[in-house]
């Protein structure tokens, strides 16, 4: 039994009041958070840069060993690391209704956040080449969120206001633009940006306090 198995909606806290309903629920995909947020790639050339450096130790004084506990290292921390995001991504669900952003997330200590559509002062979206991306919520006021409680579903380095981030979406700019119309029905004062394919996060929904 998971701490998931009472949910009388996956990824909800309880049932939709009346007059909400889901528009939209995903998962990050867990190789890509596995890069982007778990940086697989930048440790695995950081252990291949040891081995090497063991390697030119190794052929000089015939020690091998040096190189082989390097190499075993670096596969079970990157292995660990891709299991981490697997599981990250398998217990977390976003879900966008027509009321609010929940994001289910917890590995271990699983929760739930509500973010009401009122909250939300804009809506920024990275994009990558493969189509996934990120998708960063400002809120208004001083939400009491905390960054490690986020991570790794929040804004890389904003500590001192985390932003809680759809982080490793497919098909991310169809997400943004759903995102985007969504909140602005909420929030008729508010613009919305065309979406253009870019790596730097580009805003795609500024609400009335960000517009």
């Amino acid at each position: 039994m998971t701490g998931y198995d009472n949910e009388p909606i996956p990824g909800l806290p309880g049932l939709l009041p009346p007059g909400e309903q889901i528009l939209w629920q995903g998962s990050p995909d867990w190789r890509t958070l596995a890069r982007t947020a778990f940086h697989t790639r930048l440790i695995a050339a950081y252990f291949a840069g040891l081995a090497a450096i063991a390697l030119g130790f190794a052929l000089r004084n015939g020690q091998y060993l040096g190189v082989g506990m390097t190499v075993t290292l670096g596969l079970v921390g990157v292995a660990m690391l891709h299991l981490f995001a697997w599981a990250s991504a398998r217990t977390t669900i976003y879900t966008l209704t027509n009321r609010r952003i929940v994001l289910r997330i917890g590995i271990a200590v699983p929760k739930c956040i509500n973010l009401p559509l009122a909250m939300i002062a804009s809506v920024d979206l990275a994009a990558r080449a493969d189509g996934s991306g990120d998708l960063p919520l400002t809120l208004i006021g001083t939400p009491k969120l905390g960054y490690l409680a986020l991570w790794p579903h929040a804004r890389p380095l904003e500590i001192a206001r985390p932003q809680p981030m759809l982080r490793s979406i497919p098909q991310a700019e169809t997400v943004a633009a759903l995102v985007a119309r969504t909140c602005l029905a909420a929030n008729p004062n508010g613009r919305v940006a065309a979406i253009e394919t870019q790596s730097a996060p580009m805003p795609v929904f500024a609400g009335a306090a960000a517009a």
